[in-house]
Parts: structure tokens; C-alpha cells; sequence
């Protein structure tokens, strides 16, 4: 008997003898009046063995049957050996028709001494990214290198990717090892199933990026930078966008696949009887639609973000390794070994010394290319498909045909400007002309030199006579100078003897004055064709005459002779 129920014998005895009564007995067992007296009457009955509950020592209804508890444990020792429990749950509904829960199934393999294979390591905190909303929104790809055929199989490499919003897994694939061509199949697969994902999230391995910690090469560096890998270039033309994971926890979601899948698809091999690399790649739709419809998920918005893929590309000429290379003169291309054979183009072309595509697609045919023509084809070859070396760096792909030039538009009718145009202006004319003339330090002109001009009020009568005796002396002339009260600037008259025999002299001396404002700039001193010597009067300023010195160059240039005189007008 247990304490409470020989507690029970002993109150219920002082009950009988007068001590307690009913209801001091029903406070002390926490029993009511009515259960305090039916067990007094079967104690009186029976004797303390009525106090004892009637199911002590009896075998429970839902019990499992010492039969079933030994087979299962029999099947966990032997058939299914190294499964966890909630697999061999699954195993022996799906073979045996033993339908247990795994609870159950637990504690008969602990009571049998047989433990979990799993084995869990202490948590660590991290913070939990959610999932994405939509299916097709992210793919995690990853390979998984393993004795995925028993203990004393080969070891595999199973390239597969899970969808980051279901956990649902598109496609896989058995390889010798993690290789670009590999990544190539599973991912035209899930192309062709499902669409093209947006994102793509793996490890930093060489398959998806070129080594960035050595430096650039003056190669790529002309080039304009590191050249793509194959599977880069791929996810470049589907519009792919690449995330490099820098942990294995940050694609903790496909790292888990792998614990499950190692877990299960061992046994599931091993009970199909699967030995060789192309059977557990036949059996995998299988393996894969089972392991979707146990463990898919529903996205938090319904639909599939996956898209389309180019429309009127072929798969197999996207899905494939491209190289380019250069035709040798007996019009054969070699790629690493695998030489093809080019035959000739219409009327007898020969394709010596051209750079061609060459295309190796994943059934281990290979195809030429040539400005957007296949002019070789080549069958499969025996061996495994690797990459190759990528052949020049900056080569640049063949020449395409230039494209038709886009029609001219008509021309339009001459602009002509109207007649309050500044071109039409006569800036000499307008007080705003002369103004903005002197501003620019050009000299004003006006026909009488005698009559003020606002540039000659911006300087006193002694600075002017004083810049004219600086000239004269600076250039060694002689001459004297007069002043008459109402003057305002001196006139110098320059007698230009000199023997001119061609008339490119004068020409070149008008050309010059044709930038300044000057009486000649504006008319071109008369000669006859026959003349030997030219005069070339000019009244000029002496302030005017600093600003064409180049005039005097270009007429000691020609050989001329200066007299200088001055006279008054």
C-alpha cells in the first residue's frame, strides 16, 4: 500500500472506534462526507484491500504488446539500424504497418538501451532571419560531400537548392564532386520545372566568382575587370542576382537539408538496394517528392515569384560552357585537348583565323559558333565535363554585321536672323556698343579724332601726352609733338614707303586691322596691280596705336620702312 492509502486505513480506524468524526475525517483525508462513509463501509467489508485502486497490477488497454515492442526494437537493431526516431516512426508505418507514435517508439528503443544517432550540440544565439514571403524569391544551393551509398559506397556529392519561402527542394543531382557543371544541371532543371529564381544564395566558392583577394593583372585590367565563371555568366544572361554567404550559418537553411537528407536518403538507398552513381540519380524524383510532401511549407503570399525564361533562347545553348578560340589555318579549333573539325562555309569559305564560340553543353556534345551560326557540331565525348581553360583574357567576341544607318531628316531651310538680331547690329553706332566695347579694353573709334569719345574721358589730357612721349621714345622714333588747347589725344600720320610686289602684303596688313576698330579695318587701301610702292595713310590715337603694336610687326615683317610724323588735323 501506498502512504496516502494507509493514511487513509488509519482515520478511517479512528472513525470506527469513536475518535474522529465524519466530518473531522473528511477534513483531514480532503474527501467529502459521502466518500468518507462509502470507504468506511468497505473497510468494514473488505478490509484495508478495499482501499487499494483496482487497476494496480493490471496491463492498460492501449498498452503496446510485448510482441510489437520486440519487433520494433528487432527492426531498429538490424533493417533500419542508425535511424532516428522520428524515421524509423515513418519506416515501420510505411514497410511493416506497425503505426506508432514517436513517442511511443522512443521509449521502447530507451528502455532496449538504444540511443538517437543525432546528436545535438549546444545552442548558440543568432539572430533568426525570416523566411522569404513568396516561392521563387531566394534559392539556397549548396553540395553535400558523403557516403551517400552506405558505409562502404563511394563518396557522392549531392548538389541540390531549397526554396527559402516553402523549404520545398526543386531539384538535385549526384556528382563525383562539387563542379560548376554540377550547379549547371540542377539549375537548368529547376529552370525548366519551375522558372528562373530571383536570387540565388551559396557559398563564396571559385564556381560562382573568380578569386578577388589576388590583385588584377594588367590584362584584366585593359579588360575592365575580372572575367565572370561559367555559372556567373549564366545567372548574368537570366538576370540572376548572386548573394555570397560568408558563413555557413548565414545559409543555415540549406546546411540543415543536408542533416536531414544525410539522415534519411542513406537508409532510403540502402533499403532500394542503390550502388552505383546512375541509379541514386534515377531514383531521385522519387526521394524528392517524397521529402517535398513532408516537409513543404506554405509562403506567406500564395503564387510563385518565379519567372519565365528568355523567350527564343534554348536552354541548351544557355545551360553550357562557352570558349573562345581562334580557327588555325587547316580550319580545325582545339578547346584543351578536344579538337573540332570546322567544314567549309558557302562557296567553299575557309574560317582560318577567325575567333569563334565554342560551345560545350552539358550531354558532352560541343557546338561552333560563328556571328551567330553553328558551322561545326561535334557528338559527345567519353569523360566528365569540366571547365576549361577560358582562352585569352579580353578577347572580344567575332564582329557582328554593322546595322543599316539611320535615315537623315530632311534639311530644314536657313536660318536667317531678323533685323534686330545682335548679329545685325551695329555695336559702333549705339552708345550700349561703345560702351561695352571700352569695358572689353578695345579701342572706340570715331571719324573725328578731335571730338571727345568716352573712352577719352576716362583719361586726363597729361596721362595721354605723357603715353605718346613713352611710345615714340620706347620705339626709338623722332618727331615732335604739338598741342593745341581743344585736343584731346594726338594724331600721328605714318608714311609706309616700301617696295610691295605682291598684293598679300596689303592683304595681310588689312586682315590684321579687321580685328580692331580701326579707319582701315574698314576699307582697304587703293592700289593697281601694276603699283611698286603703296602709301597707307591711317589717323590713328596714340592710345589706339598701343593696342596695335602687331600691326607694326607684320609691317616690319614685310620689309617696310616707318616715318612717323606728326601733323595736326
Amino acid at each position: 500500500m501506498t502512504q496516502k492509502e494507509q493514511q487513509r486505513v488509519l482515520v478511517l480506524a479512528g472513525v470506527l472506534d469513536g475518535r474522529y468524526t465524519r466530518e473531522e475525517a473528511a477534513q483531514i483525508l480532503l474527501l467529502s462526507r459521502r466518500q468518507v462513509r462509502r470507504l468506511q463501509q468497505a473497510l468494514l467489508r473488505d478490509g484495508p484491500s478495499a482501499l487499494v485502486h483496482g487497476n494496480r497490477g493490471r496491463r492498460p488497454g492501449h498498452a503496446l504488446a510485448p510482441g510489437v515492442m520486440a519487433q520494433v526494437v528487432e527492426l531498429a537493431r538490424t533493417t533500419y539500424a542508425g535511424c532516428n526516431d522520428q524515421h524509423l516512426t515513418e519506416l515501420l508505418a510505411a514497410h511493416d504497418g506497425i503505426r506508432l507514435h514517436r513517442s511511443s517508439v522512443r521509449r521502447v528503443l530507451r528502455a532496449a538501451g538504444i540511443r538517437s544517432p543525432q546528436r545535438r550540440r549546444a545552442p548558440r544565439h543568432r539572430a533568426r532571419r525570416e523566411r522569404m514571403p513568396q516561392a521563387g524569391m531566394l534559392l539556397q544551393v549548396d553540395g553535400s560531400r558523403h557516403r551517400w551509398l552506405g558505409p562502404d559506397g563511394p563518396w557522392l556529392t549531392l548538389i541540390a537548392g531549397i526554396d527559402d519561402a516553402t523549404g520545398d527542394v526543386p531539384w538535385a543531382v549526384f556528382r563525383e564532386q562539387e563542379d560548376a557543371a554540377g550547379y549547371l544541371l540542377m539549375l537548368q532543371q529547376v529552370v525548366r520545372r519551375r522558372g528562373v529564381p530571383l536570387a540565388l544564395y551559396s557559398d563564396r566558392h571559385t564556381i560562382f566568382q573568380v578569386r578577388a583577394d589576388d590583385p588584377l593583372s594588367p590584362e584584366e585590367l585593359l579588360a575592365g575587370g575580372r572575367p565572370r565563371t561559367q555559372v556567373g555568366r549564366v545567372l548574368a544572361d537570366l538576370d540572376i542576382t548572386w548573394i555570397g554567404a560568408r558563413s555557413p550559418q548565414a545559409k543555415g537553411r540549406v546546411e540543415r537539408l543536408w542533416r536531414t537528407l544525410q539522415d534519411r536518403w542513406v537508409q532510403e538507398l540502402r533499403l532500394r538496394g542503390i550502388t552505383t552513381l546512375a541509379e541514386a540519380n534515377a531514383i531521385l524524383p522519387e526521394l524528392l517528392r517524397q521529402h517535398n510532401t513532408r516537409f513543404r511549407q506554405r509562403a506567406a503570399i500564395p503564387g510563385p515569384a518565379y519567372r519565365h525564361p528568355p523567350h527564343g533562347v534554348a536552354l541548351r545553348d544557355l545551360f553550357c560552357f562557352k570558349y573562345w578560340r581562334s580557327v588555325t589555318n587547316d580550319n580545325v579549333v582545339t578547346v584543351d585537348g578536344r579538337a573540332i573539325a570546322i567544314p567549309p562555309g558557302p562557296l567553299r569559305r575557309s574560317y582560318a583565323k577567325a575567333h569563334v564560340e565554342i560551345r560545350e553543353h552539358l550531354d558532352g556534345s560541343a557546338s561552333v559558333q560563328y556571328q551567330g551560326a553553328c558551322i561545326a557540331r561535334q557528338e559527345p565525348l567519353p569523360g566528365v565535363l569540366r571547365t576549361r581553360r577560358r582562352g585569352r583574357i579580353g578577347e572580344q567576341p567575332p564582329p557582328q554585321p554593322p546595322t543599316p544607318p539611320a535615315p537623315r531628316p530632311e534639311a530644314a531651310e536657313p536660318w536667317t536672323p531678323p533685323g534686330n538680331h545682335p548679329w545685325r547690329r551695329d555695336t559702333h553706332t549705339t552708345e550700349n556698343g561703345r560702351q561695352r566695347y571700352a569695358a572689353a579694353r578695345l579701342p572706340s573709334y570715331n571719324a573725328d579724332p578731335t571730338t571727345e569719345t568716352p573712352m577719352h574721358r576716362t583719361k586726363s589730357r597729361n596721362t595721354q601726352r605723357s603715353e605718346s612721349q613713352n611710345y615714340n621714345m620706347g620705339h626709338g622714333r623722332s618727331g615732335t609733338t604739338t598741342s593745341r588747347p581743344g585736343m584731346r589725344a594726338k594724331c600721328f600720320r605714318f608714311q609706309v614707303t616700301s617696295v610691295m610686289p605682291k598684293r598679300s602684303a596689303v592683304d595681310a596688313i588689312s586682315r590684321s586691322l579687321s580685328g580692331t576698330s580701326l579707319p582701315c579695318a574698314r576699307r582697304r587701301p587703293r592700289m593697281s596691280a601694276h603699283t611698286s610702292a603703296t602709301s597707307i595713310v591711317t589717323s590713328i590715337t596714340s592710345n589706339e596705336m598701343r593696342k596695335s603694336r602687331h600691326i607694326w610687326r607684320l609691317v616690319a615683317r614685310c620689309g617696310s620702312k616707318r616715318t612717323p610724323s606728326v601733323t595736326s588735323p
